[in-house]
């Protein structure tokens, strides 16, 4: 078990190690056993961030020309959806080392993500792993050759339905992934990442303007509010900051960004992670456009005990029709101001702020602009 920790707020985490590791770690089992014919129990590696793995080795097999083994995984107090699954790897002699995915590896069926369509869903920095692994293999046993090194997961197809690797443009399993070797428990890196996976496959498939929803309320007012495609929308949950910073990475020339006002209020404070804790804010930014539009101080000190925001609205509505559409719009402008701040000018932003109980929408900077454009991009 690793023993490396690290704080989130006042909380102690343990890390743990990745798919890539897992394989790595089994490719070099597998390879000493192949070159001395002798199991292995355990195996080490350094992973990218520079720390040493120590691992049991499982399931040794040993012929004449293959061995094999695997490595399980240890999440540490990541609620990850991966741990315990066994990550194989079966290592033959070749002329080269070569790397292929097998049983529970998915298959690229995108263009945009690490690896080229139709390649094994094994990223970069795990085959960088793997073959740095195997190479202290053969360099310890004075074995000048290669190895064909096939990864797999049996568990991987089944797992893969519960992720977002489909929808990503990887099917038929999971993919080996990450760029330290080690899992920070309840890390944002990762969802990151997968925000911006999605927005390179929307870049390559061609989309000058990214579309964004910030989740499952969102995704269906994208089809059913504003009649574009899910299948072009990129979700990116709270992360809406980091979401006009990778549209603008990857030179998009805008992005538009679709979300319940429930979360949305918390831009108009210029908050751009609307995770709940990260920060709140929701009240306060409803009473600072209430007193900007002049509403009675009464009404707007029963909304500083509300839960919900549209519970704040429906008090807000009491001051009636004309104070109610003024606060909007205002919150509309700060929501507005804050996204071309954080854009600075290196792209076009708009938002679309909506409620399911409150007739209202928001369309804020250039959103009118990007819906057209974003509609003629995927209708044609």
């Amino acid at each position: 078990m690793l023993e490396e920790y690290i704080y989130r707020g006042a909380q102690k985490l343990r890390c743990g190690y990745t798919t890539g590791s897992c394989a790595a770690a089994a490719a070099k089992a597998a390879a000493q056993m192949l070159l001395t014919g002798k199991a292995v129990p355990t195996v080490t590696i350094m992973t990218p961030k520079g720390i040493r793995l120590y691992l049991e080795v499982n399931e040794t097999i040993i012929t004449d020309n293959s061995a094999s083994c695997c490595i399980i995984k240890d999440s540490g107090d990541d609620p990850d959806i991966t741990n315990g699954i066994r990550v194989y790897a079966k290592v033959s002699r070749s002329a080269e080392n070569t790397i292929i995915g097998g049983k529970g590896i998915g298959r690229i069926t995108k263009a945009g993500l690490d690896q080229p369509v139709g390649e094994a869903a094994i990223n970069s920095v795990p085959r960088k792993m793997i073959l740095q692994a195997v190479s202290e293999a053969a360099e310890e046993h004075d074995y000048s050759g290669g190895f064909c090194i096939e990864i797999s997961i049996p568990e991987g197809e089944a797992i893969a339905h519960k992720t977002f690797n489909p929808r990503m443009g990887i099917e038929g399993g999971i993919s080996v992934i990450g760029t330290t070797g080690i899992v920070e428990p309840m890390s944002n890196s990762a969802l990151v990442e997968t925000i911006r996976v999605e927005a390179k496959i929307r870049k390559s498939a061609g989309d000058r303007y990214l579309l964004a929803n910030l989740g499952n309320y969102s995704g269906s007012f994208v089809e059913e509010g504003l009649g574009l495609s899910l299948d072009r929308s990129v979700q990116c949950s709270n992360f809406i900051g980091d979401a006009v910073d990778i549209a603008a990475e990857l030179g998009f020339d805008g992005i538009l960004i679709v979300g319940h006002i429930g979360k949305m209020v918390k831009v108009g404070a210029g908050i751009m992670n609307t995770h709940s804790s990260m920060a709140d804010g929701r009240m306060e930014t409803i009473i600072t456009c209430g007193v900007l539009a002049g509403i009675d101080g009464g009404i707007l000190k029963r909304v500083a005990d509300c839960v919900t925001v549209d519970a704040a609205l429906d008090i807000i509505l009491e001051a009636g029709d004309e104070k109610y559409s003024q606060l909007l719009d205002i919150l509309g402008r700060r929501i507005a101001f804050h996204l071309d701040q954080r854009a600075k000018e290196a792209l076009t932003v708009g938002s679309v702020v909506f409620s399911y109980k409150h007739p209202f929408l928001l369309k804020n900077g250039a959103a009118d602009h990007l819906i057209n454009l974003i509609s003629e991009e995927s209708y044609g």
